[in-house]
């Protein structure tokens, strides 16, 4: 436990893939009182066999904690629960909300201004990285926040993160998180077509992208979803979806229309998810658009 941290009650809302091996994280520091919650039942069980404590309901979470993360699908489902639920009425002065989820950075600076009428306080901090970083405590989180809240917040951050980015005000880590990915896509995509090429020169994948990986093409995609999934044909479920990876992409498209900005290549990535979704791959791992090619 780092001296510094001076946060001990903390809420957790969004028990999903990654946000229940972040929790269970933020559970090993004995000096934290957590308390967890999920609409889905089973989650909270979850917790139960665990020995962890779960809230009844979306007000204890905010009356009982200083601090409250959400890791949510995404920002419909943060919109949600801070208006139509109305957690928002909930929070008490010199709260602090970490919104984990990636969601539009327009929604982060409303929140802020909202939060700001309460006398609290919100940090953007969206996550990357795949689901064995969050289990193992290695996620690089991006965050949006004044100085003082990043101060406060980092402690608690790396407890479930090894590259933790102020990268500046509020909404700046959602802005940072959603260029990530639309690059990763696009290198995703690139890696899929060099798979379908060697694989009809009969060019084995897994020895290209090795070999690739000591050369300029090395990535980080390549190392993870290239040797891992695309080489393999390996394209589980409860990852990172097609689904999901259009919704990230969305928030990129509509920040480049609104700027009057063509981007060629993610329309390209996007009209592959529509492909994959319509032939019935949305919930499998989206480097899956290689089968589509």
């Amino acid at each position: 436990m780092q001296k510094d941290i001076n946060i001990t009650k903390i809420g957790f809302v969004g028990l999903g893939v990654m946000g229940m091996s972040m929790f269970k994280n933020l559970a090993n520091c004995k000096e934290l009182s957590l308390q967890g919650f999920d609409k889905d039942n089973t989650k909270l069980i979850t917790l139960k066999k665990m020995n962890l404590k779960n809230a009844s309901n979306i007000k204890e979470i905010y009356k009982t904690n200083e601090l409250v993360i959400t890791c949510l699908p995404g920002g419909k489902h943060v919109e949600n629960l801070y208006y139509k639920e109305k957690a928002m009425s909930f929070i008490k002065k010199d709260q602090i909300i970490i919104d984990m989820s990636t969601s539009k950075p327009d929604l982060m600076l409303k929140l802020e201004k909202d939060l700001k009428i309460k006398d609290a306080f919100i940090a953007d901090a969206p996550i990357a990285r795949t689901r064995e970083a969050a289990i193992n405590g290695t996620l690089a989180i991006m965050v949006g926040a004044t100085n003082d809240i990043f101060k406060k917040i980092k402690p608690i951050l790396e407890l479930m993160g090894t590259d933790i980015m102020h990268c500046g005000p509020v909404g700046t880590g959602q802005f940072t998180k959603i260029i990530n990915n639309m690059l990763l896509f696009q290198n995703v995509l690139a890696l899929s077509e060099a798979s379908k090429i060697a694989e009809h020169y009969k060019i084995d994948t897994k020895i290209l992208f090795k070999n690739i990986s000591n050369c300029s093409g090395d990535s980080f995609a390549l190392k993870n979803h290239g040797l891992k999934s695309i080489a393999k044909d390996n394209f589980p479920n409860q990852a990172f979806s097609v689904k999901y990876a259009q919704k990230d992409l969305s928030y990129a498209l509509e920040m480049a229309d609104q700027m009057g900005i063509n981007t060629p290549g993610s329309k390209t990535i996007n009209n592959l998810f529509d492909k994959a979704i319509k032939e019935g791959y949305g919930d499998l791992y989206f480097p899956v658009i290689k089968k589509i090619l």
